[in-house]
């Protein structure tokens, strides 16, 4: 069984953010084949910042934190701020990843990158 730590645990039982936006300015869609994880991000911008996101993850404990901790780096950036979030962010704020589950974090960063791909894409 893998081992988490403490705030991994903590995002997965109390998840930050999570529902889906109505109209979003942006929605990023990722999923791993191999483990099945399935995440949407929704973003809100005002003034090319994040001003709302949530997300919603079908998948394991991991996808879940690493979702929840995501959404919590994003909220109130700029989407070039935003955009430079990485996989090892994502996984060094939650304490750290069982090397099985690391790809989660992969995840969650690039949900994100992909709604503010989408976003950008709209309002050109």
């Amino acid at each position: 069984m893998a081992l988490y730590s403490e705030k991994v645990m903590e995002h997965f039982k109390n998840p930050q953010n999570m529902g889906k936006i109505e109209g979003a300015d942006g929605v990023g869609k990722v999923g791993n084949v191999i483990c099945g994880d399935v995440m949407y991000i929704y973003i809100k911008v005002k003034d090319n910042v994040i001003e709302d996101i949530k997300f919603e993850t079908f998948g394991c404990a991991a996808a879940i934190a690493t979702s929840s901790m995501m959404t919590e780096l994003a909220k109130g950036k700029t989407l070039d701020e935003a955009e430079k979030i990485t996989r090892d962010d994502v996984a060094n704020e939650l304490g750290g990843l069982p090397p099985l589950k690391v790809h989660c974090s992969n995840l969650a960063a690039d949900a994100l990158h992909d709604a503010i791909k989408d976003y950008r894409s709209k309002s050109k």
